[in-house]
């Protein structure tokens, strides 16, 4: 019944619409003139804002396994794929911000995005076997964006299929470190992350609209200044781990994980320079061995 009044309710807005803006032109105008506006601004203000050398894109358009819709966040932003019930990737940066102040409060649920085509739910994961593995971790962003980015880091949009060893210890441990180690090290870095999907496709048993990867990825990227280099560190992590290996086990490069992903990442970055920074294996100047080994929380 409440569907079927929103919908009633919604063709009645759009008749109403209709026929204002038939005998007052002047109003449809100004509508159009404020839709154009408004994505304008999005486009072209908000979201590279919140963006490094450009969005990540699709090296193959005709793949559709790499087909994403971008969303916005406070403090982040993301490649969603309502195809496969995941982010493709996520991005934010990371300050180094010292305070005090408590952690916000966790929230208990999960929300469904009203941007999702799949409408997916915090119970679309119940007793599935997986944990909710947040990519725009809780702690960072709610220490760097406060209120409003925790919660829209608790969308289900955020979220993908993490195995519990990975998710509560491995995971838990990068994050960790990104913050209280990486954003401390360098002042400010950004980070691109997501899931890698192997090709066979598995969903999970407590709803099909989510496709359960085998590995995630994690990407920093600092800004080079004078007198310093742009410096890159990335990370490729298997779901079946036991949580207790080293992190350094698990360094990558970025071309790697774009072969595995089918992205191109930082693509407005000179080509020189990108060619250099997305082969690179070099932990060393992120001091990586300092932590690699650290005992996890949980």
């Amino acid at each position: 019944m409440r569907k079927n009044s929103s919908t009633f309710n919604l063709f009645k807005l759009l008749t109403g619409l209709f026929g204002l803006s038939r005998k007052h032109p002047v109003v449809l105008l100004i509508i159009f003139v404020l839709g154009v506006g408004g994505y304008v601004y999005e486009v072209k203000i908000a979201r590279p804002a919140l963006l490094y050398q450009g969005a990540p894109q699709a090296i193959s358009a005709k793949n559709s396994d790499t087909w994403f819709r971008i969303l916005r966040n406070e403090g982040f932003i993301l490649g969603y794929s309502d195809l496969r019930g995941n982010p493709l990737w996520v991005m934010y940066a990371l300050t180094d911000s010292e305070t005090n102040e408590p952690p916000l409060k966790r929230p208990s649920r999960f929300e469904t995005d009203w941007r999702s085509l799949n409408r997916l739910s915090h119970d679309s994961y119940q007793k599935s076997g997986y944990d909710r593995g947040h990519m725009a971790p809780n702690y960072a962003i709610s220490r760097l964006y406060g209120r409003a980015g925790q919660m829209d880091s608790f969308l289900m949009t955020n979220i993908t299929p993490q195995k519990p060893n990975l998710n509560q210890k491995l995971w838990q441990r990068l994050e960790e470190a990104e913050i209280k180690q990486f954003a401390k090290l360098f002042g400010k870095v950004w980070v691109i992350t997501g899931p890698v999907f192997s090709g066979s496709v598995e969903r999970l048993p407590s709803d099909w609209k989510v496709e359960i990867p085998d590995a995630f990825y994690k990407i920093y990227l600092t800004e080079a200044a004078p007198g310093k280099p742009a410096r890159a560190l990335a990370f490729l992590m298997p779901q079946n781990v036991s949580g207790k290996e080293p992190l350094a086990q698990f360094v990558s490069n970025i071309d790697t994980i774009e072969a595995q992903t089918g992205l191109d990442f930082f693509s407005e970055l000179e080509d020189d320079t990108e060619v250099i920074l997305e082969a690179a294996i070099e932990p060393q100047p992120w001091n990586l061995q300092a932590i690699s080994k650290q005992p996890n929380r949980y």
